[in-house]
C-alpha cells in the first residue's frame, strides 16, 4: 500500500530548513532585502504548484540519498550558495529536529499539528508576497483534504513510517545536548512526565472488568510524575491554536553557536570523497532510482548561478576551524546508509537466470522525464 507520507516529510523538513537559513542569514548580518529574497525564492520553489501536485500523489518514501538530493537543489533555488560542508550540516540539523518532534508526538494526530506549525511559519516568511502566500495556503487546503479525515490508525501508520525513515540517524546537535534531551550517542531522551494530549486520562487508575467488559472495581495508585492534560484538541484550520509547540522555531531564542552538530562515530580513517569522484562512481541502479525524481524536480525553476555580483555565500559555521572539524568527523554522504547490503548489479552476469531476473526488474516507462534532462544528476549540473 502506498501512503501519502512524502508530503509530511517534505513540509516538515522544509520548515526546519527555513528556520535554520533565517537564523544564519541574521547571524551573518546579510542585508534584509537579500535575506527576504532568499527565503521567498526557496519557498516559491518548494511549493511550486506542479511540484506539490506530484508530491501529494500516493507513493512510497524516497531513500535518504534521494531526499538529500531534493533539498540540496531547493536550498540553492535562490541567490544563496552553500558549500558541501554547510549543506551537510544544514541537512543534519533539519533531519534531527524533525526526528525529535516525531519522537515526542504522543498521539497520531500530533504529526499533522506539527506539520501545520511548520506551514504556519513558512507562511509568515512570505506574508508580504501574495503570490507565494497563496501557494502556502493552497498546500494547507491539500493537507486538510488528505489528512484531516484520517483515522488515528492511519495517522499512526504514517508516523511509524516516518520514524522508520530516521531510525538509524543519530547525529548529535548542540542545542539538544545542552538541554539534555539527547545523549552523547545521539539518541533522544524521552520525558516520562509533562503535558498529555487532549482526551487522555492522567495515569493512576486501575479498572477491573468482568467477562462482559463491564467495570466492576476501581483502584488508585500514586504517580511520582506530574501530568497535566491539554484542554483543547488543536485546530487543523488555516489559522488557530495548534496546541503543541513541536514544529515551532527552536532557534528564535538561542545563540548562533548553538546550531552545531557533531557525530557519534568519527571516521578519521575514511578519506573524504570528492563530488566529482562520487558522481563518477554512482552505481547505474542508484542513478535509475534518482531518475525517478527528475520529473518532479524538473518543475522547480532554479535561478542562474552566474550572477556572482548578487550571490550570497552562506555558511552554517561560525569559524573556519569549526568547519574543518566538521569535515574531519563527518563520514562521506554515502556512508550514511547504515545496515544496507550493497550488491554490484552493474556488470553483466554469466548466469542466464540472473540476467533474466535483472531484466524483469527494469522500471518500464521511468525514463520518460522532464525536458530539462533525463538524468537528475545532469539536471543538477545544468543549474
Amino acid at each position: 500500500m502506498s501512503l501519502r507520507t512524502l508530503p509530511l516529510l517534505f513540509i516538515n523538513l522544509g520548515g526546519e530548513m527555513m528556520y535554520i537559513l533565517d537564523q544564519r542569514l541574521r547571524a551573518q548580518n546579510i542585508p534584509s532585502d537579500k535575506s527576504r529574497k532568499v527565503l521567498h525564492d526557496i519557498v516559491g520553489a518548494m511549493l511550486n504548484k506542479r511540484f506539490v501536485e506530484e508530491l501529494f500523489k500516493p507513493q512510497d518514501l524516497y531513500t535518504k540519498k534521494a531526499m538529500r538530493t531534493v533539498f540540496d537543489r531547493l536550498a540553492h533555488a535562490s541567490i544563496m550558495r552553500l558549500n558541501s560542508a554547510s549543506m551537510d550540516k544544514l541537512y543534519d540539523l533539519m533531519t534531527m529536529a524533525f526526528k525529535h518532534q516525531l519522537s515526542l508526538s504522543l498521539r497520531p494526530q500530533d504529526i499533522l499539528l506539527v506539520t501545520l506549525n511548520h506551514l504556519d511559519a513558512i507562511r509568515m516568511y512570505v506574508e508580504d508576497v501574495p503570490v507565494i502566500r497563496n501557494q502556502v495556503e493552497t498546500v494547507h487546503q491539500m493537507l486538510y483534504k488528505v489528512y484531516a479525515s484520517m483515522s488515528p490508525g492511519e495517522l499512526q501508520l504514517l508516523r511509524q513510517t516516518l520514524l522508520t525513515f530516521f531510525q538509524d540517524t543519530h547525529i548529535r546537535v548542540s542545542i539538544f545536548l545542552k538541554d539534555k534531551v539527547q545523549n552523547s550517542n545521539g539518541r533522544f531522551v524521552l520525558p516520562i512526565n509533562g503535558k498529555l494530549p487532549f482526551g487522555v486520562e492522567i495515569p493512576g487508575t486501575i479498572r477491573y472488568h468482568d467477562g462482559s467488559d463491564k467495570p466492576i472495581q476501581t483502584s488508585k495508585f500514586h504517580m511520582k510524575q506530574n501530568y497535566t492534560v491539554n484542554k483543547t484538541e488543536g485546530t487543523y484550520q488555516l489559522k488557530g491554536n495548534r496546541v503543541t509547540k513541536l514544529g515551532t522555531n527552536m532557534y528564535s531564542i538561542v545563540r548562533p553557536s548553538e546550531t552545531n552538530v557533531s557525530h557519534t562515530k568519527p571516521m578519521e580513517h575514511v578519506k573524504p570523497v570528492s563530488e566529482e569522484r562520487a558522481s563518477a562512481n554512482i552505481n547505474p541502479l542508484v542513478k535509475a532510482e534518482l531518475n525517478l525524481l527528475a520529473h518532479l524536480m524538473g518543475s522547480v525553476d532554479i535561478q542562474s548561478s552566474s550572477k556572482k555580483d548578487t550571490a550570497i555565500k552562506l555558511s552554517l559555521f561560525n569559524t573556519d576551524e569549526e568547519e574543518q572539524q566538521f569535515k574531519e568527523t563527518r563520514p562521506p554522504t554515502e556512508m550514511y546508509d547504515w545496515n544496507v547490503i550493497k550488491i554490484d548489479a552493474s556488470k553483466n552476469k554469466t548466469r542466464d537466470e540472473l540476467n533474466k531476473i535483472m531484466g524483469d526488474l527494469d522500471i518500464g516507462g521511468s525514463t520518460s522525464l522532464s525536458n530539462k534532462g533525463d538524468d537528475l544528476l545532469e539536471l543538477m549540473d545544468s543549474c
